[in-house]
């Protein structure tokens, strides 16, 4: 089975698929709609083959659906049909649970994406929990607001750093994960990293979107890396 993953970004969109080597990828940005991603995506994989796809959403997912729409891209994504968008069994889940999923070693591993915002996941013993601890309460505004692209922008390197590693004590203490992994595009920013952490790589979001369809290929054997669904802040388990 050939499997196109999807990373949506808010500033790039990005593909791959089985048996490619190199991945392709269109700007993304406030205006992107649902179904201009799919369009786009559509003409961008031209000439590879692909039998499901995987996407990496940035907001809320349950059972393959958007349940809210995004902050850094157009409207139009909530309950829109990607299977039949695609015309093919399409998965759903939020980009920084992807990314983890792709770069998860075992145990208990915290996520924490630097990036156009702050994507968190928490992946405890194979099991894949999104969060959206990004827009949480923190200081007098939110950690999206601090650690973000614009918040590097805004205050330059030194003290987005400080940020960044008041956000990671915070959050090490809180959830007592094994291993920290650093993620998303400014991890480079930082000179070094804390204790028991480690830094990730973007190419994981496509070894995690490959990773959601492994059930399909052993059968109708139990999955080795359950999703639970992405609730929106204030749903009760």
């Amino acid at each position: 089975m050939n499997v196109l993953v999807v990373d949506v970004g808010g500033t790039h969109v990005k593909i791959l698929a089985t048996g490619q080597t190199e991945k392709r990828e269109f700007a993304s940005g406030p205006k992107l709609t649902a179904r201009q991603m799919v369009a786009k995506v559509k003409r961008l994989a031209r000439g590879w083959r692909y039998d499901v796809v995987a996407i990496g959403y940035p907001g809320p997912v349950m059972h393959d659906r958007v349940v809210a729409e995004p902050h850094n891209l157009g409207s139009g994504w909530v309950g829109f049909d990607f299977a039949r968008a695609f015309g093919c069994p399409v998965r759903v889940i939020n980009d920084a649970a992807m990314q983890a999923l792709g770069g998860y070693r075992g145990g208990k591993m915290l996520f924490l994406g630097l990036g156009t915002g702050l994507g968190t996941a928490l992946i405890i013993d194979g099991i894949v929990e999104p969060m959206e601890i990004g827009h949480l309460p923190y200081l007098k505004h939110t950690y999206e607001d601090y650690v973000s692209d614009r918040a590097l922008a805004r205050m330059g390197k030194k003290k987005w750093r400080k940020h960044v590693a008041d956000v990671i004590e915070r959050l090490t203490h809180a959830l007592e994960p094994d291993e920290v992994v650093i993620g998303g595009g400014n991890v480079r920013h930082l000179k070094e990293l804390p204790p028991r952490c480690r830094a990730g790589d973007n190419a994981n979001a496509f070894a995690g979107g490959f990773k959601l369809w492994e059930k399909a290929r052993v059968g109708k054997r139990r999955a080795k890396t359950p999703v639970r669904p992405h609730r929106k802040q204030g749903d009760r388990a």
